[in-house]
């Protein structure tokens, strides 16, 4: 398998998991690892995972194909920032939530219904494909089996609070578009199991109709800030706490962790400021003062870091994103210190969207993004990705495409690998700490 094909781009989604992943011999995938209020995460393409893709890719194709993803993606993060800038639709169909990037183990209904839950740091209402959905997979949840499901009236309180909310008879649904697609749920409640926390009355939507191609399969789960959130509707369980580890694509595991709580989070750790924008309050906006690529500060023009409620500018935090983003001149200023640094008699080529490829050995610098009260160094291994046979080797960011609000600064998953990213909205606080996630 190519090394970057456990890099494809999307947030966090819901899969239901396929019978041979649920008898996986292997000790590894055991669903005894969930224990506590901690749930392994498992990256789509891990041993443990049954959406491996059948044939793996060239490297090449990976890349380009996580690029395209990921630029969606991007499209996705800059209207729910509020951008005022129109979106202009994804090519051949590559929509934002096509394909998972990390994936945990749950429990829907009474007896429990086993899924894959991916889990989006930037979402909130959870939706899951119901039996009797018109356009979604054969995989579905069949809450006709359960004795603990619950439709949400119109005159419930979650209904106010689920997006585009409408009435169908006394039944309350919401509709969610994505590009050219549609998402139509009733709003209903049932039991989530999250490894041994049970979780009864959980508001989400019920899948009944999907169109278009951008559909998710299988569903979402939000772990954003907004009132139909896990973290907000778990307040009492988990005090809007939880912390992730994300492995690296070297791990042979590609297994990391999920923390739901206070219980058990890093006390070394040190934190930023979390930001609140009053158009999407579920983003995590931090403030990113500057970065350093080696022992030098690179010259960011203050308003390419700025944080702007008004237009979505800033930096956010992203699980979905595949690789960082910068404003133009933020990655213009880091890329050719990063260059200087390589040496600029090298040849530089191009692969995609990433325009700073060497295809001799380099040197490669470190960089630091610095927030206001922590750094965070990237070790090497995030700072580049490279081919299998190591022949090439590019810088693992790329400045924002032009179609999407150039405005917003997206520092994304493979940067945080073998992190623990601390999410404390309480104290509106984000940490991270080096720990390695396997």
């Amino acid at each position: 398998m190519a090394a970057l094909s456990y890099l494809f781009s999307l947030s966090f989604l819901c899969f239901s998991l396929a019978a041979q992943a649920l008898n996986n011999p292997d000790p590894k995938c055991s669903a005894t690892n969930d224990h506590g209020s901690n749930l392994q995460v498992f990256h789509v393409y891990s041993p443990c995972s049954p959406f491996r893709p059948a044939k793996p890719l060239s490297w090449e194709e990976d890349v380009l194909q996580t690029l395209a993803k990921d630029q969606a993606r991007l499209q996705f993060l800059a209207s729910l920032a509020g951008a005022k800038k129109s979106i202009v639709p994804i090519a051949s169909g590559r929509q934002i939530i096509q394909s998972p990037t990390y994936i945990v183990r749950a429990k829907i209904g009474t007896p429990p219904q086993t899924l894959l839950m991916a889990v989006d740091t930037s979402s909130d209402a959870a939706w899951v494909p119901c039996n009797g959905c018109v356009g979604c997979s054969s995989n579905v949840f069949n809450s006709l089996k359960s004795t603990t499901f619950k439709s949400i009236g119109c005159g419930a309180p979650q209904c106010k609070q689920a997006p585009n909310p409408s009435c169908l008879g006394s039944t309350c649904s919401f509709n969610v578009t994505y590009g050219g697609s549609t998402i139509a749920s009733n709003l209903s409640q049932e039991t989530f199991t999250l490894a041994n926390d049970a979780v009864p009355a959980y508001t989400f939507g019920c899948i009944q109709k999907t169109t278009g191609s951008s559909v998710p399969p299988q569903g979402l789960l939000g772990l954003g800030r907004g009132p139909l959130s896990l973290l907000s509707q778990t307040q009492n369980l988990y005090q809007s706490t939880f912390s992730y580890c994300l492995p690296g694509y070297k791990s042979l595991n590609f297994s990391g962790s999920l923390r739901l709580g206070t219980v058990g989070q890093p006390i070394r750790i040190k934190y930023t400021p979390l930001l609140k924008n009053p158009r999407r309050s579920s983003l995590y906006y931090v403030n990113l003062n500057a970065i350093r690529v080696g022992r030098r500060i690179v010259d960011i023009p203050p308003a390419a870091l700025a944080f702007s409620p008004t237009t979505g500018a800033g930096t956010v935090i992203d699980s979905g994103t595949v690789f960082t983003r910068l404003v133009t001149p933020a990655y213009e200023a880091v890329r050719n210190e990063f260059r200087r640094r390589v040496g600029r008699k090298l040849p530089v080529t191009s692969l995609g969207g990433f325009d700073t490829c060497y295809t001799a050995p380099i040197v490669v610098p470190t960089i630091t993004f610095m927030f206001s009260g922590m750094n965070m160094t990237l070790p090497i291994e995030n700072v580049v990705i490279r081919s299998t046979a190591g022949s090439t080797t590019c810088l693992a960011m790329a400045a924002a495409p032009d179609n999407v609000n150039s405005v917003l600064n997206v520092i994304a998953n493979m940067q945080q690998q073998n992190h623990r990213v601390l999410i404390d909205v309480p104290n509106s606080r984000l940490g991270v700490a080096r720990e390695t996630c396997t």
